[in-house]
């Protein structure tokens, strides 16, 4: 089976670095994690826009990895893997939306859109766990394993940092696409001076 990436340099001979399992298993946990801070109680208003606006931007830079190379990954590696696939597409865009009410939500709305994008965050990290990336640990190499988890850690650093549901969600386009948003995103990021990273709340 070959998910057509291009081999990594050898680090003293070896492939090395997490596998593409380990990267979005520990996204989900984190990415759960600041859902749950956002909608417990204990948190005052200031912090709960801030760690919207961290969650909107991991989330959102999460997804777009996903899509340009977990997806693909499975539809080439899985049978039927396209069926899966469209789902989680559709899914995501559905994620993304949530994500773009909860930005423009005030104080008062917060805590219901924070619970919509929760609800799909939780359903979309249980289908990872329970089908995706058990069929890719099956089907593909450690190597290649290897190999994705460092694609999608590379293209979560110029992915947007807004979430865009309009925009392609599948290769070519959204490897074309993308980056060029998360410029314009990190401009209005630097302007607004918005967190947009977990490590800096």
């Amino acid at each position: 089976m070959s998910i057509h990436l291009p081999p990594l340099p050898p680090v003293g001979g070896e492939t090395t670095g997490p596998s593409v399992i380990d990267v979005i298993s520990r996204e989900h946990r984190e990415l759960t994690a600041l859902c749950d801070e956002l909608t417990g109680d204990g948190t005052d208003a200031a912090r709960r826009r801030t760690i919207a606006q961290v969650l909107s931007a991991e989330l959102s830079r999460h997804l777009s990895a996903e899509e340009q190379y977990l997806y693909p990954a499975v539809h080439a590696a899985v049978p039927d893997g396209y069926a899966l696939v469209d789902r989680e597409i559709a899914e995501d865009r559905a994620l993304l939306e949530s994500l773009r009410l909860l930005e423009a939500a005030d104080d008062a709305d917060r805590a219901a859109r924070a619970g919509d994008v929760r609800r799909r965050l939780l359903r979309h990290a249980e289908a990872a766990a329970g089908e995706l990336l058990p069929l890719l640990l099956r089907m593909c190499s450690a190597e290649e394993l290897i190999r994705l988890g460092n694609r999608v850690e590379l293209a979560e650093e110029a992915a947007p940092t807004r979430p865009h549901p309009g925009t392609p969600a599948t290769p070519p386009w959204n490897k074309i696409v993308d980056p060029a948003v998360a410029l314009a995103d990190k401009v209005r990021d630097v302007v607004g001076r918005r967190t947009t990273y977990r490590r800096d709340l």
